[in-house]
């Protein structure tokens, strides 16, 4: 089966943008989330808008 990146649904702390690479390159989400908040720290722009763009760009998860 073909790895594809979804907003998580069970890993999301605001959009399942973090959830969701964390899945995909298994690894724990904390790490992307220590990446946006980062980012976000010199003023906000490279930080939060790279998330909201992801966060409507990328599919959500299928719902079993």
């Amino acid at each position: 089966m073909e790895k594809q990146l979804r907003l998580s649904r069970h890993s999301r702390w605001i959009g399942g943008v973090c959830g969701g690479f964390g899945e995909f390159f298994g690894l724990n989400p904390f790490w992307f989330r220590l990446i946006i908040i980062l980012l976000a720290l010199p003023g906000g722009l490279p930080g939060v808008l790279p998330y909201l763009i992801l966060w409507i760009v990328i599919p959500r998860e299928k719902r079993l």
